[in-house]
């Protein structure tokens, strides 16, 4: 059950944006005091909920009701990199005016800016140090910062100022393991109101609430996801039981309708060869043929009757089962034998060979380079497409100088077959339109085949006439996807840098479903533990201070 005191109250709140887009449409719901969790497919309308309640839109119906002072902290910080943490956190000119005061300028301007705040600097250093970051980061250029580092210390930020209603959107995207965890800390120990739109399981765990936005229904339910994941999937199976128990029921009362009318009609039948045949005297048989109409009439009305309410019941049934669109990415069959070696990835010291259809995953620090090897391999392909794919021997190929060698490994391609999906989804033309993207890929496939390959991609009707410059993040994203996964041959090696950012948690359980089936080799960089653990690659690399290490499966 939610918390009965409502910290933000939305009432059937309706957004639509000046082009005519509806953003959200009749929402209605409320979320409590504590720390809540909200997940929703992508597109459904999460960011720009929080967007409403921060009060940076405004509804065009409906109203959006807060109990405090709210502060939101967006997906993509747009942060002055020139400024100083202390900026950031909200903190810089009471910090400023008790080190003017202590090194003696009496400026009444100085105590006003203190006010009683003296202990300001100390309680931000605090902080900071509390969310992990190292002493005198109070002083450092935000530009200077690591993401991980600005993303800590704008959630710093954010508990100082002491608003009431705090809201996040997906604050651990494209952080490391270490930065993660510290984000976790914070929110365990986080007074007030949260909100947090994340697709990572480990932080939604945290939650004391789960809020699912679906349609136009808000519901919140009383646990972290794993509880409320396990009780979506039990009142599913539930109403999928019903729906079944539900259209068999239909089914028998049409069937029963129908015996019923071949039976009224032989009745009626024999009533009129009675009546022809002058069995009986006229007025009795008169008589009989006119109940018998009442009757038959009352028999279809109840027939009728009957068959409606098993209508409505699997009406109401199929309402309660989820038709939901969903990424079905079903990979082709690349064509690899076991064993066959497609790349090799080392440092100085090691190196490790990629093969068909094993699954490696790539981790370490934001920095390590993990990005830089991946796009140093990617380059040995293209370095290779001029060669035989069956080669006896691949040429030594290591597309990093000597210093890059020694920071961040290098990487070798022995297939010019390799997809390559990069966290900054380039590689798109903003001036083509969907279908002539995705053509690139394929120059053989009819248009017909293309829209059937993007609609399995949810890229459908007047969408794939688009240009890729008007597409949204997620559309963006989905394109990429398709460009890499349908091309014609199809990679026998896909790498991947953090394949489950900005994706819904039900899309990523299809990435996991066709990454394991897929026949061909996959290299993956991912922070997110939930993901890889449910992937279970057969090789773990650590890249950590330019080092390469095997990590133990058990770790």
């Amino acid at each position: 059950m939610p918390h009965p005191t409502p910290a933000v109250v939305l009432d059937r709140v309706t957004l639509i944006h000046p082009d005519g887009t509806l953003a959200v449409r009749d929402v209605s719901g409320t979320f409590g005091a504590g720390r809540t969790g909200l997940v929703g497919r992508n597109g459904s309308g999460k960011t720009t909920l929080l967007r409403l309640i921060a009060g940076e839109l405004a509804p065009t119906s409906g109203s959006v009701a807060t109990s405090g002072r709210v502060e939101m902290l967006p997906q993509r910080l747009t942060l002055d990199v020139e400024r100083r943490v202390a900026d950031l956190l909200g903190v810089a000119a009471t910090v400023d005016a008790v080190r003017a005061v202590e090194s003696g300028d009496v400026d009444p301007r100085h105590f006003d800016a203190i006010g009683d705040d003296w202990d300001a600097e100390a309680r931000a250093a605090a902080a900071l140090a509390e969310a992990g970051l190292p002493a005198g980061t109070l002083d450092r250029r935000v530009g200077d910062l690591s993401g991980g580092e600005a993303v800590l210390a704008a959630l710093v930020g954010v508990r100082l100022r002491g608003a009431e209603i705090a809201l996040l959107d997906e604050p651990t995207n494209n952080l490391d393991r270490d930065a993660r965890e510290r984000v976790g800390e914070l929110v365990r120990a986080w007074r007030g109101t949260l909100v947090i739109v994340s697709h990572d399981t480990a932080l939604l765990e945290l939650m004391d609430d789960t809020a699912e936005l679906y349609g136009t229904e808000l519901d919140v339910f009383g646990g972290p996801y794993s509880q409320w994941r396990a009780w979506r999937d039990a009142e599913q199976a539930a109403a999928r039981a019903a729906e079944t128990t539900a259209a068999a029921a239909l089914r028998r009362e049409r069937r029963d309708r129908a015996a019923t009318e071949t039976k009224l009609a032989r009745r009626a039948a024999m009533g009129a060869k009675a009546q022809r045949e002058k069995r009986v005297p006229g007025i009795i048989s008169g008589n009989r043929a006119s109940a018998a109409q009442v009757s038959a009439g009352r028999t279809r009305g109840e027939a009728s009757h009957r068959e409606a309410a098993a209508r409505a019941a699997l009406d109401a049934a199929g309402r309660r089962v989820r038709d939901d669109d969903a990424v079905r990415i079903d990979l082709p069959d690349p064509g690899v034998a076991a064993g066959r070696r497609l790349a090799t990835i080392g440092d100085s010291e090691r190196s490790w060979v990629l093969q068909g259809p094993e699954r490696t995953a790539l981790i370490g620090p934001n920095g390590a380079g993990k990005t830089t090897l991946l796009e140093a391999l990617v380059r040995s392909a293209r370095d290779n497409s001029s060669e035989s794919d069956t080669a006896a021997a691949p040429r030594p190929v290591c597309p990093l100088d000597e210093q890059d060698v020694r920071s961040y490994g290098a990487a070798t391609a022995h297939t010019d077959r390799v997809g390559y999906l990069s966290q900054r989804i380039d590689g798109l033309r903003d001036d083509a339109t969907v279908l002539e993207s995705v053509r690139e890929a394929d120059p053989a496939a009819t248009d017909a085949e293309l829209r059937t390959r993007l609609a399995r991609f949810l890229l459908r009707g007047d969408t794939v006439l688009r240009p890729v410059a008007a597409l949204s993040g997620g559309e963006r994203f989905r394109l990429a996807l398709a460009r890499e996964l349908l091309a014609d041959p199809p990679p026998q090696l896909l790498v991947l840098d953090e394949p489950t950012n900005n994706l819904d948690l039900d899309t990523v359980d299809q990435r996991v479903q066709a990454l394991s089936a897929y026949r061909g080799a996959v290299l993956v960089v991912s922070h997110d533990g939930g993901f890889l653990s449910r992937l279970a690659p057969d090789l773990t690399l650590e890249l950590r201070d330019g080092v390469l290490s095997e990590v133990p499966a058990d770790r």
